[in-house]
Protein backbone atom coordinates (compact mmCIF):
# COMPACT_ATOMS: atom_id res chain seq x y z
CA UNK A 1 0.00 0.00 0.00
CA UNK A 2 1.10 3.56 -0.77
CA UNK A 3 0.45 6.26 1.83
CA UNK A 4 -0.84 9.59 0.43
CA UNK A 5 0.42 12.55 2.47
CA UNK A 6 -1.02 16.01 1.88
CA UNK A 7 0.33 19.34 3.13
CA UNK A 8 -1.71 19.10 6.33
CA UNK A 9 -0.61 15.49 6.89
CA UNK A 10 3.04 16.54 6.59
CA UNK A 11 2.72 19.58 8.85
CA UNK A 12 0.92 17.53 11.51
CA UNK A 13 3.90 15.18 12.01
CA UNK A 14 6.84 17.37 10.94
CA UNK A 15 9.60 17.21 13.55
CA UNK A 16 12.11 20.00 12.84
CA UNK A 17 14.93 18.60 15.07
CA UNK A 18 14.57 15.18 13.40
CA UNK A 19 14.82 16.75 9.94
CA UNK A 20 17.85 18.82 10.97
CA UNK A 21 19.52 15.65 12.29
CA UNK A 22 18.81 13.84 9.02
CA UNK A 23 20.15 16.78 7.00
CA UNK A 24 23.31 16.95 9.08
CA UNK A 25 23.83 13.21 8.63
CA UNK A 26 23.21 13.52 4.90
CA UNK A 27 25.76 16.30 4.49
CA UNK A 28 28.35 14.35 6.48
CA UNK A 29 27.75 11.08 4.62
CA UNK A 30 26.99 12.13 1.07
CA UNK A 31 26.11 9.34 -1.37
CA UNK A 32 28.77 8.69 -4.02
CA UNK A 33 26.04 8.43 -6.68
CA UNK A 34 25.93 11.56 -8.83
CA UNK A 35 22.78 13.59 -8.14
CA UNK A 36 20.57 14.31 -11.15
CA UNK A 37 18.67 17.57 -11.39
CA UNK A 38 16.84 17.64 -14.72
CA UNK A 39 15.07 20.85 -15.69
CA UNK A 40 13.18 22.04 -18.76
CA UNK A 41 11.18 25.09 -19.77
CA UNK A 42 7.49 24.56 -20.45
CA UNK A 43 5.35 26.49 -22.96
CA UNK A 44 4.37 29.68 -21.17
CA UNK A 45 5.73 30.80 -17.79
CA UNK A 46 6.48 27.45 -16.13
CA UNK A 47 9.38 25.04 -15.69
CA UNK A 48 9.50 21.35 -14.84
CA UNK A 49 12.22 19.76 -12.72
CA UNK A 50 12.99 16.21 -11.61
CA UNK A 51 15.47 15.33 -8.83
CA UNK A 52 16.75 11.79 -8.33
CA UNK A 53 17.79 9.61 -6.66
CA UNK A 54 17.46 10.84 -3.09
CA UNK A 55 19.82 8.59 -1.15
CA UNK A 56 21.29 8.79 2.37
CA UNK A 57 23.42 5.94 3.76
CA UNK A 58 21.51 4.08 6.47
CA UNK A 59 18.00 4.95 5.22
CA UNK A 60 16.35 1.99 3.40
CA UNK A 61 14.47 4.15 0.90
CA UNK A 62 15.03 6.64 -1.89
CA UNK A 63 13.13 9.58 -3.36
CA UNK A 64 12.23 10.82 -6.82
CA UNK A 65 10.76 14.33 -7.00
CA UNK A 66 8.88 15.95 -9.87
CA UNK A 67 8.07 19.66 -9.62
CA UNK A 68 6.34 22.26 -11.73
CA UNK A 69 7.30 25.86 -10.96
CA UNK A 70 5.03 28.76 -11.97
CA UNK A 71 6.13 32.12 -10.53
CA UNK A 72 2.66 33.64 -10.71
CA UNK A 73 0.90 30.77 -8.94
CA UNK A 74 0.30 30.27 -5.21
CA UNK A 75 2.13 28.19 -4.23
CA UNK A 76 4.60 28.73 -7.06
CA UNK A 77 5.91 25.19 -6.78
CA UNK A 78 3.64 22.14 -7.17
CA UNK A 79 4.46 18.47 -7.50
CA UNK A 80 5.03 15.19 -5.72
CA UNK A 81 7.79 13.39 -3.91
CA UNK A 82 7.75 9.62 -4.44
CA UNK A 83 9.28 7.61 -1.59
CA UNK A 84 10.38 4.13 -2.67
CA UNK A 85 11.62 1.09 -0.79
CA UNK A 86 15.32 0.72 -1.57
CA UNK A 87 15.12 -3.09 -1.59
CA UNK A 88 12.41 -3.63 -4.20
CA UNK A 89 11.19 -0.22 -5.40
CA UNK A 90 7.80 -0.41 -3.68
CA UNK A 91 6.14 3.02 -3.68
CA UNK A 92 5.85 3.66 0.04
CA UNK A 93 4.42 7.17 -0.07
CA UNK A 94 3.31 9.93 -2.39
CA UNK A 95 3.81 13.33 -0.75
CA UNK A 96 3.11 16.99 -1.50
CA UNK A 97 6.40 18.39 -2.74
CA UNK A 98 5.59 22.05 -2.15
CA UNK A 99 5.61 21.52 1.61
CA UNK A 100 8.54 19.11 1.68
CA UNK A 101 10.67 21.32 -0.57
CA UNK A 102 10.02 24.48 1.44
CA UNK A 103 11.04 22.79 4.67
CA UNK A 104 14.01 20.82 3.39
CA UNK A 105 15.42 23.88 1.60
CA UNK A 106 14.76 26.23 4.49
CA UNK A 107 16.11 23.91 7.17
CA UNK A 108 19.19 22.96 5.14
CA UNK A 109 19.81 26.69 4.69
CA UNK A 110 19.39 27.26 8.43
CA UNK A 111 21.85 24.47 9.19
CA UNK A 112 24.45 25.92 6.81
CA UNK A 113 23.85 29.47 8.03
CA UNK A 114 24.42 28.47 11.65
CA UNK A 115 27.64 26.70 10.69
CA UNK A 116 29.03 29.54 8.58
CA UNK A 117 27.84 32.70 10.34
CA UNK A 118 28.23 34.61 13.56
CA UNK A 119 25.95 37.26 14.97
CA UNK A 120 22.25 37.30 15.75
CA UNK A 121 20.83 40.19 13.70
CA UNK A 122 19.27 38.45 10.70
CA UNK A 123 18.24 40.19 7.51
CA UNK A 124 15.65 38.82 5.11
CA UNK A 125 15.33 39.80 1.46
CA UNK A 126 12.17 38.21 0.08
CA UNK A 127 9.49 37.82 2.77
CA UNK A 128 8.03 34.49 1.65
CA UNK A 129 7.54 31.01 3.06
CA UNK A 130 11.09 29.97 2.24
CA UNK A 131 12.59 32.75 4.36
CA UNK A 132 10.18 31.99 7.20
CA UNK A 133 11.27 28.35 7.40
CA UNK A 134 14.94 29.33 7.33
CA UNK A 135 14.51 31.88 10.13
CA UNK A 136 12.57 29.32 12.18
CA UNK A 137 15.44 26.84 11.84
CA UNK A 138 18.16 29.22 13.04
CA UNK A 139 19.39 28.59 16.56
CA UNK A 140 19.57 32.21 17.72
CA UNK A 141 17.96 35.34 16.29
CA UNK A 142 17.67 38.50 18.39
CA UNK A 143 16.48 40.92 15.71
CA UNK A 144 15.09 40.82 12.17
CA UNK A 145 15.46 43.32 9.34
CA UNK A 146 13.09 42.52 6.46
CA UNK A 147 12.82 43.79 2.90
CA UNK A 148 10.34 42.78 0.23
CA UNK A 149 9.15 44.41 -2.99
CA UNK A 150 5.84 44.85 -1.18
CA UNK A 151 6.29 46.68 2.13
CA UNK A 152 3.03 45.27 3.54
CA UNK A 153 4.32 41.75 2.95
CA UNK A 154 7.52 42.59 4.83
CA UNK A 155 5.51 44.01 7.74
CA UNK A 156 3.28 40.93 7.87
CA UNK A 157 6.34 38.66 7.80
CA UNK A 158 7.89 40.51 10.72
CA UNK A 159 4.69 40.34 12.75
CA UNK A 160 4.34 36.59 12.19
CA UNK A 161 7.85 35.81 13.41
CA UNK A 162 7.33 37.35 16.83
CA UNK A 163 10.92 38.67 16.83
CA UNK A 164 11.81 42.36 17.33
CA UNK A 165 12.85 44.10 14.14
CA UNK A 166 12.19 46.57 11.38
CA UNK A 167 11.22 46.82 7.73
CA UNK A 168 14.03 47.95 5.40
CA UNK A 169 13.59 49.94 2.21
CA UNK A 170 16.21 48.05 0.18
CA UNK A 171 18.51 45.00 0.16
CA UNK A 172 21.41 47.40 0.72
CA UNK A 173 19.84 48.65 3.95
CA UNK A 174 19.41 45.04 5.09
CA UNK A 175 23.07 44.23 4.42
CA UNK A 176 24.21 47.38 6.19
CA UNK A 177 22.63 46.49 9.54
CA UNK A 178 22.44 42.68 9.60
CA UNK A 179 25.07 40.09 10.57
CA UNK A 180 23.37 37.46 8.40
CA UNK A 181 21.29 37.99 5.25
CA UNK A 182 18.88 35.38 3.85
CA UNK A 183 17.86 36.01 0.23
CA UNK A 184 14.93 34.06 -1.20
CA UNK A 185 13.53 35.85 -4.26
CA UNK A 186 12.69 35.42 -7.94
CA UNK A 187 15.27 38.03 -8.95
CA UNK A 188 17.10 37.87 -12.26
CA UNK A 189 19.36 40.83 -11.46
CA UNK A 190 21.90 41.19 -8.62
CA UNK A 191 20.32 42.52 -5.45
CA UNK A 192 23.68 42.98 -3.70
CA UNK A 193 27.18 43.65 -5.05
CA UNK A 194 30.68 43.79 -3.57
CA UNK A 195 30.10 47.44 -2.67
CA UNK A 196 27.47 46.30 -0.15
CA UNK A 197 29.79 44.01 1.80
CA UNK A 198 31.23 44.55 5.28
CA UNK A 199 33.67 42.38 7.27
CA UNK A 200 32.11 39.31 8.84
CA UNK A 201 28.86 39.43 6.87
CA UNK A 202 27.27 36.12 5.91
CA UNK A 203 24.80 35.72 3.04
CA UNK A 204 22.67 32.69 2.17
CA UNK A 205 21.28 32.92 -1.36
CA UNK A 206 18.34 30.60 -2.01
CA UNK A 207 16.70 32.19 -5.04
CA UNK A 208 19.42 31.37 -7.56
CA UNK A 209 18.39 27.75 -7.90
CA UNK A 210 17.87 27.48 -11.68
CA UNK A 211 19.29 29.12 -14.82
CA UNK A 212 18.73 32.87 -15.13
CA UNK A 213 18.04 33.57 -11.45
CA UNK A 214 20.53 35.91 -9.75
CA UNK A 215 20.64 37.50 -6.30
CA UNK A 216 24.37 38.19 -5.76
CA UNK A 217 26.73 39.75 -8.30
CA UNK A 218 29.86 38.15 -9.73
CA UNK A 219 32.13 40.66 -7.98
CA UNK A 220 30.49 39.93 -4.62
CA UNK A 221 30.85 36.17 -5.05
CA UNK A 222 34.47 36.61 -6.16
CA UNK A 223 35.22 38.64 -3.02
CA UNK A 224 33.60 36.18 -0.59
CA UNK A 225 34.33 32.70 0.71
CA UNK A 226 31.66 30.70 -1.12
CA UNK A 227 30.34 27.40 0.23
CA UNK A 228 28.01 25.31 -1.95
CA UNK A 229 26.13 22.03 -1.77
CA UNK A 230 27.43 20.72 -5.12
CA UNK A 231 30.12 22.46 -7.20
CA UNK A 232 29.05 21.13 -10.60
CA UNK A 233 25.36 21.95 -10.18
CA UNK A 234 25.97 25.44 -8.77
CA UNK A 235 28.23 26.20 -11.73
CA UNK A 236 25.67 24.76 -14.16
CA UNK A 237 22.43 26.31 -12.89
CA UNK A 238 23.04 28.13 -9.62
CA UNK A 239 24.49 31.28 -8.09
CA UNK A 240 27.94 30.86 -9.64
CA UNK A 241 27.14 29.80 -13.20
CA UNK A 242 24.29 32.28 -13.51
CA UNK A 243 26.78 35.19 -13.24
CA UNK A 244 29.48 33.57 -15.38
CA UNK A 245 31.64 32.03 -12.64
CA UNK A 246 33.04 28.50 -12.79
CA UNK A 247 32.95 25.75 -10.19
CA UNK A 248 36.38 26.70 -8.87
CA UNK A 249 34.87 29.95 -7.52
CA UNK A 250 33.47 27.76 -4.72
CA UNK A 251 35.92 27.39 -1.87
CA UNK A 252 34.28 24.27 -0.41
CA UNK A 253 31.12 22.24 -0.11
CA UNK A 254 29.13 22.16 3.10
CA UNK A 255 30.00 18.46 3.34
CA UNK A 256 33.71 19.37 3.36
CA UNK A 257 33.12 21.98 6.06
CA UNK A 258 31.07 19.68 8.29
CA UNK A 259 33.59 16.84 8.01
CA UNK A 260 36.58 19.10 8.66
CA UNK A 261 38.04 18.70 5.17
CA UNK A 262 37.75 22.46 4.55
CA UNK A 263 37.42 25.61 6.60
CA UNK A 264 34.14 27.44 6.93
CA UNK A 265 34.33 30.95 8.35
CA UNK A 266 37.73 32.58 8.84
CA UNK A 267 37.84 35.61 11.17
CA UNK A 268 36.14 38.58 9.49
CA UNK A 269 35.75 37.00 6.05
CA UNK A 270 32.54 37.47 4.12
CA UNK A 271 30.92 34.07 3.61
CA UNK A 272 28.20 32.97 1.20
CA UNK A 273 26.19 29.77 1.21
CA UNK A 274 24.92 29.19 -2.33
CA UNK A 275 22.98 25.93 -2.66
CA UNK A 276 20.99 24.56 -5.58
CA UNK A 277 19.29 21.74 -3.69
CA UNK A 278 20.18 18.03 -3.89
CA UNK A 279 17.95 14.97 -4.23
CA UNK A 280 19.05 13.41 -0.93
CA UNK A 281 17.73 16.44 0.95
CA UNK A 282 14.21 15.40 -0.06
CA UNK A 283 14.80 12.04 1.61
CA UNK A 284 16.05 13.76 4.78
CA UNK A 285 12.54 15.09 5.37
CA UNK A 286 10.43 12.50 3.52
CA UNK A 287 11.72 9.56 5.57
CA UNK A 288 11.01 10.93 9.08
CA UNK A 289 7.64 12.25 7.90
CA UNK A 290 6.75 8.83 6.47
CA UNK A 291 7.90 7.07 9.64
CA UNK A 292 5.62 9.29 11.72
CA UNK A 293 2.59 9.23 9.39
CA UNK A 294 2.59 5.84 7.68
CA UNK A 295 -0.25 4.48 9.83
CA UNK A 296 -2.36 7.65 9.74
CA UNK A 297 -2.48 8.82 6.12
CA UNK A 298 -4.86 7.66 3.42
CA UNK A 299 -3.53 4.55 1.65
CA UNK A 300 -4.05 3.29 -1.89
CA UNK A 301 -2.90 0.26 -3.82
CA UNK A 302 -1.64 1.53 -7.19
CA UNK A 303 -1.24 -2.05 -8.42
CA UNK A 304 -4.87 -3.05 -7.77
Amino acid sequence: MTVLLTRSDILRVLDVPAVLDALRHGFRHASPIEPLRIRTDLPGPGTATALLPGLIPGIPAYTVKVNAKFPGATPALRGVVCLHDLADGTLLALMDSSTLTAYRTGLAAALATDVLSSGTVVGVVGAGAQSAVTVAGLTEVTRLVVHDLHADRASDFLARQGIPGAVASSPQEVAAVADVVILATWSREPLLTAADLKPGLHLTTLGADEPGKVELSADLLSAARVIVDDRALVAKMGALGNVGLAADAAHATLTEVLTGAADGRRADEVTVYAPVGLPWQDLAIAWPVYQAAQHDGQAIDFLS
